[in-house]
């Protein structure tokens, strides 16, 4: 579970890891029907047979899907604040796909405040980054800097 924290302790937990998710399992029924949702059927995500004969050896789950897995991920291992209304998904700073995930690999996320900043309204700009390790595995799957917006009641 994340930890809770009111607005104005967040500045002490900047630099620091905040949690580490635990791991989820990406089968193939998932990268399926990602690539139908998204239309994106290329061989290398749903066709096992000639996956196989890729240097992967099998089928990998689309980048996009690993980065669409960042909410169920990150929600248990990233801070939360004392009164909020709200969070908005504000976007992403940056984004590297380092490594495939090969079918059946779990994932898991590994999460940092990186920075906080106040917004008229109520508002606050955290920025978290946010890795995405394959068990097994010395390189991560994902490494990115997402922003979510969250608005704090009186």
């Amino acid at each position: 579970m994340a930890e809770m924290v009111a607005k104005e302790d967040l500045q002490n937990y900047i630099g620091k890891e905040t949690g580490v998710s635990d791991w989820m399992k990406i089968d193939q029924d998932r990268i399926n029907k990602f690539a139908d949702v998204t239309d994106d059927h290329q061989f290398i995500h749903i066709d096992p047979e000639a996956a196989a004969k890729t240097p992967f050896g099998t089928t990998i789950a689309h980048g996009f899907l690993t980065l669409s897995l960042l909410t169920p991920l990150s929600s248990g291992a990233s801070l939360r604040v004392k009164d909020t209304v709200m969070g908005i998904n504000y976007g992403c700073d940056k984004v590297r796909f380092m490594s495939p995930v090969k079918v059946n690999s779990e994932i898991r996320a590994r999460v940092k405040l990186a920075s906080v900043d106040e917004k008229p309204g109520n508002r606050l700009l955290l920025k978290n980054e946010i890795t995405i390790e394959i068990k097994g595995e010395d390189r991560p799957a994902l490494i990115a800097e997402w922003l979510t917006m969250i608005v704090v009641g009186e």
